[in-house]
């Protein structure tokens, strides 16, 4: 098992992460957590771009957020269907890094994949404390699953305030220039909904949740479990 992390956040492609809770990832590393993201796909079904760019990319983006590490476990870009295959995967990486806290896609969102790779993380967190199941690994009790949202907006149960973290999160969004600027320049660009001023979008929606607590910047989240207080004051 390698060094344990105190996060580690899951998407179906590189830069999913980065939209939904860059800032959160920020604010984390700079109070000194360790902080990891998996990536399920290559992305290689991406309109723009190509593999080898999307991981270069996925580096630079690592290095803006201040990542432990980044891995990528080469499933099928919209080949991620909940099969024991996909979910032992998962597991035996929940198990590598022995996480404290896992972030997953909202289960609702326009992209399948993003659908998915939810439902396959909530059942690896759940394999993943099973001691009998892939005897082999040592089982990994997390301690919270959380949701990010990535382009449909749920109900959130709590969020983060990342005024401090907007500008270096969008930073982060930058370095993913095949997706998100306007490349029809470019041999084989074409326009989809990522090059037609994503990232403005993405900044109006954390703004927006942010004012509902009086924040200029927030990013929400969403749980399935119940929170635990001791008392309200």
């Amino acid at each position: 098992m390698s060094e344990g992390l105190d996060i580690l956040v899951f998407g179906a492609h590189a830069d999913d992460a980065e939209i939904g809770m860059g800032g959160t990832i920020i604010k984390h590393v700079e109070s000194g957590y360790r902080v990891g993201i998996c990536d399920l796909t290559f992305a290689e079904m991406s309109s723009n771009g190509t593999v080898d760019r999307r991981r270069q990319e996925a580096e630079a983006a690592a290095g803006v957020l201040g990542l432990t590490m980044r891995s990528n476990l080469g499933l099928s870009d919209r080949g991620l269907f909940i099969t024991p295959e996909h979910i032992e995967v998962i597991t035996a990486e929940i198990r590598r890094h022995a996480p404290r806290i896992v972030f997953a896609p909202y289960w609702e969102d326009r992209h399948p994949d993003h659908v998915a790779c939810s439902k396959l993380v909530e059942e690896a967190v759940f394999n993943a404390k099973l001691r009998r199941y892939m005897p082999d690994k040592p089982a990994v009790l997390v301690d919270q699953l959380y949701f990010y949202f990535i382009n449909d907006m749920g109900r959130a149960d709590l969020m983060v305030d990342i005024t401090a973290q907007q500008e270096q999160k969008e930073q982060a969004l930058l370095c993913y220039r095949s997706q998100f600027e306007n490349t029809l320049n470019e041999e084989d660009a074409v326009s989809t909904p990522l090059n037609q001023g994503y990232i403005e979008r993405v900044r109006s929606r954390d703004k927006l949740t942010g004012q509902r607590r009086l924040v200029p910047y927030a990013e929400g989240f969403a749980s399935k479990s119940p929170f635990l207080v001791d008392k309200f004051m």
